[in-house]
């Protein structure tokens, strides 16, 4: 079982209006199930966490998939679209809130470390690191999507496939209308 509970009450203990969401849940236990572990965590007196033994019931079960990981960490307002939720519903948006709104001020604790002057660079550093990643990102896929459109169509454009449809449903009104014309002549010859 991993312990998050320090790093989750470090940015707690900076956020009263967290600890302070978290007080009604005292006594709480909080299960998060990723299939290939299980982080248990129960809410304190104070309103910040401790960490709950493995045998504890919990009060909620949040159960998240490996592969959704990445997508909750890239848009953390919708998280909580991706778990199943077992227990109490209560508590469960409660650390939705909490989750959504928490956040580390990562230059304020890097500036103990390194000084206010590397902790804003290497902040800054990080941030556009993320954003270039991300564009590369965005970039990579136009050119493949490009090249699987144009270069070597292995997929087909919507519009062309609505082009398609279009033009079959009028060619097989064009063939109802010509059957029937065939038959109305057939009749006028018989």
């Amino acid at each position: 079982m991993i312990s998050s509970a320090p790093f989750i009450n470090h940015l707690l203990a900076q956020e009263k209006w967290a600890r302070d969401k978290l007080l009604p849940h005292a006594g709480k236990i909080a299960c998060i199930d990723i299939q290939v572990m299980q982080i248990r965590l129960k809410v304190a007196a104070d309103g910040l966490l401790e960490n709950a033994e493995a045998s504890t019931t919990p009060d909620v079960t949040i159960r998240v998939k490996p592969s959704d990981l990445p997508l909750m960490a890239q848009n953390r307002e919708k998280a909580f679209s991706y778990v199943k939720i077992e227990g109490d519903a209560d508590f469960a948006n409660t650390i939705s809130y909490v989750s959504q709104n928490l956040r580390w001020e990562a230059e304020s604790d890097l500036s103990k470390l390194f000084g206010d002057v590397a902790a804003v660079r290497m902040v800054s550093g990080a941030k556009y690191l993320a954003k270039t990643a991300q564009e590369t990102h965005q970039k990579i896929q136009e050119n493949l999507a490009e090249y699987f459109l144009e270069e070597n169509p292995l997929l087909v454009r919507p519009a062309e496939v609505n082009s398609f449809g279009t033009l079959i449903n009028k060619t097989r009104d064009d063939v109802e209308r010509l059957i029937k014309r065939i038959e109305k002549l057939e009749r006028m010859r018989g």
